[in-house]
């Protein structure tokens, strides 16, 4: 089965992945984690994100393409994934397009996490995590016991650049004015599904699994 996650930075699209591809039996394929290990890799590609990134911007379409490429061409992805991340606008859909084509294959679903302005600042105005073990904590929602440090190891604990909640509004305006239109997009092809991004990790995950249906997700995990 091959998936897309798409909806607005903080909408979970990452913690949701994680969960639905044991369910899917297929590998998830996180375009944001890819970049960041770039980043602190100092890779080539890492050295020209970096800044873009801080600044809360998209990366050039022809990096991402590159980046997508290769990883779907990997022999794990070759009987599905779980895309998140990309497409952000409609030339990378495209871009998409062209690739799963070359392969003669296309896109089964596309799930769409719908979640309010104002609780995606909270959320990841919140995040913090440690610098030492990469411990994962929220400000109010996961604090630590000890303010800024980590629970696990003692580390102090940061916010990342891209966390800040000026650089959140701004990363939230360019997906409203880039990566909206691929709901219209998709939605006419047939593909997208609806689901609401509020409430509890597990609320949000049975609404997922609802979305793609019980009989195909069973099936696919078998």
């Amino acid at each position: 089965m091959r998936v897309v996650l798409i909806g607005p930075p903080g909408a979970g699209k990452g913690t949701q992945a994680a969960a639905l591809r044991i369910r899917l039996g297929v590998p998830h394929i996180s375009t944001g984690d890819m970049l960041r290990e770039a980043i602190s890799a100092r890779t080539v590609v890492g050295e020209k994100a970096r800044g873009i990134v801080e600044a809360g911007r998209l990366v050039p379409d022809d990096v991402m393409a590159e980046i997508v490429r290769e990883r779907l061409e990997a022999p794990d992805a070759v009987g599905g994934f779980l895309l998140d991340g990309y497409p952000r606008n409609l030339d990378q859909a495209q871009t998409l397009d062209g690739i799963l084509e070359g392969r003669g294959k296309g896109l089964d679903h596309v799930l769409h996490l719908a979640l309010e302005d104002s609780e995606i600042i909270r959320r990841l105005s919140g995040r913090r995590t440690c610098e030492s073990c990469n411990a994962p904590y929220h400000v109010t929602s996961a604090p630590p016991r000890m303010a800024g440090r980590c629970d696990v190891c003692g580390g102090r604990l940061a916010q990342r650049p891209d966390d800040k909640e000026e650089v959140v509004a701004e990363r939230l305006k360019l997906f409203r004015e880039r990566t909206q239109p691929l709901v219209d997009f998709y939605r006419k092809r047939g593909v997208l599904r609806d689901v609401d991004a509020t409430g509890s990790i597990t609320q949000v995950q049975g609404r997922l699994e609802a979305a793609l249906g019980e009989a195909r997700i069973g099936g696919a995990s078998r």
